[in-house]
């Protein structure tokens, strides 16, 4: 009857806005995050989970079967089946291959022992695994105990008879994502901000097409950071940052206009809605996602002044477009329950789990599902239980099942 997508659970009966930041928790970005860092590099790949702790490498670079680096087909092995495993949010299987290529000793090279770490850290932090993943850090220290992300030893230059003519850091993006992200998950958030900080400036010096979405991602997450914190003008000065780089990002502008409105400044946040609007000219007439985008905006003004019937029906248009529309369905769902139709609010919802679970299994749209069953149904806790039963059969690994509150 339900399905899953991950998300830190809100208070219940939370609009989603079409999130004013990319989280750590976007998979996709984080896959290719995990491609290394030289302009020659080609993507890895994923393992099965583990339940056992993970096996930590003592140094990512020694081995004593080297061979020659030949071409990209030759990057890591296995990388296709771990690339797979990630992106259906089998994490624990991506640490149990992991662990068993190490025990095997089957990574011959530099470069793959860094691609497995990778890998192995991100499935450890989207697992909330934050004490093992810093453990996993570890293994990049220099002598002095401190992690040397920018060591000559993860560059190529390092290995001349094994990557001949090639330049660059062997380290992938998501190494360094992740080392700025785990502080706060151990409690300290100034030092993830200092470092997300610093990696947008390591980001600002590198150029190609791929830089500049690491970019844009990486002050999306530290606009979210401040967002979280309710630190909104910060988070106007960030969007303005991002916005002066791509003027015809119609999701960018949108955003803004979501913060306008957490501040207050609803004449604001209107005219960015409708300088989103006015973009229509400018971009692809059959582009449907900013179609939908714009709905979407329109439906958010409609909340604000309280007509929620109206609301309803441009919502309705994007699910008609998009029926894997999450934010359109969850909206949709809390502006029935605000106009009193809990019984239909309930449906939407529970529809669309059915319907497309891998779209819809969010932990905001289950907290605002249970929040609904609490309101309507006296014995709400059986239905919870079934709900985190079906829950747990069909979610990836890192979904947070306390967010049905059983």
């Amino acid at each position: 009857m339900y399905s899953s997508i991950p998300s830190t659970p809100p208070s219940p009966l939370t609009p989603i806005v079409d999130a004013v930041a990319t989280t750590p928790a976007d998979t996709t970005t984080a896959i290719e995050s995990l491609t290394i860092e030289d302009t020659t590099s080609t993507e890895p790949s994923l393992p099965d989970p583990i339940l056992t702790p993970t096996t930590v490498a003592s140094d990512p670079l020694l081995s004593s079967a080297i061979t020659t680096f030949s071409t990209p087909d030759s990057l890591c092995i296995e990388i296709d089946s771990l690339h797979d495993l990630a992106s259906r949010g089998q994490w624990r299987s991506v640490i149990d291959k992991v662990a068993r290529a190490r025990s095997l000793s089957l990574l011959t090279q530099p470069h793959q022992h860094l691609v497995y770490l990778a890998f192995n850290l991100l499935s450890l932090f989207k697992l909330r695994r934050f004490p093992d993943a810093a453990q996993e850090l570890r293994v990049l220290s220099t002598g002095d105990e401190k992690i040397g992300l920018d060591s000559p030893r993860f560059r190529y230059e390092a290995y001349p008879e094994i990557y001949p003519g090639k330049s660059g850091s062997m380290l992938p993006f998501s190494v360094r994502y992740v080392y700025a992200e785990l502080p706060q998950r151990l409690g300290d958030r100034k030092e993830t901000l200092d470092r997300l900080y610093k990696l947008v400036e390591f980001t600002k010096g590198k150029t190609g097409p791929q830089w500049v979405r690491r970019e844009k991602f990486v002050i999306s997450a530290i606009c979210c950071n401040h967002f979280c914190e309710k630190e909104y003008d910060v988070c106007l000065l960030l969007i303005q940052e991002l916005i002066k780089k791509d003027p015809n990002d119609p999701m960018i502008r949108s955003k803004m206009g979501y913060v306008q409105m957490q501040m207050g400044d609803l004449e604001g946040s209107k005219a960015t809605f409708e300088h989103v609007e006015a973009m229509r000219s400018e971009v692809n007439s059959n582009n449907l996602k900013f179609e939908n985008l714009v709905r979407r905006n329109t439906a958010l003004g409609y909340i604000l002044e309280k007509d929620y019937p109206s609301a309803v029906r441009k919502y309705e248009e994007c699910i008609e477009t998009d029926p894997r529309d999450m934010v359109a369905i969850n909206n949709k769902a809390l502006c029935l329950m605000y106009s009193r139709d809990l019984s239909d609010s309930i449906k939407v919802l529970e529809g669309a789990l059915e319907r497309v679970p891998t779209a819809t299994l969010n932990e905001m749209v289950v907290v605002n599902l249970c929040s609904m069953y609490e309101l309507a149904y006296v014995n709400n806790g059986e239905i919870k239980k079934s709900l985190n039963t079906w829950i747990a059969r069909v979610a990836p690994d890192d979904f947070d099942s306390s967010c049905t509150r059983i």
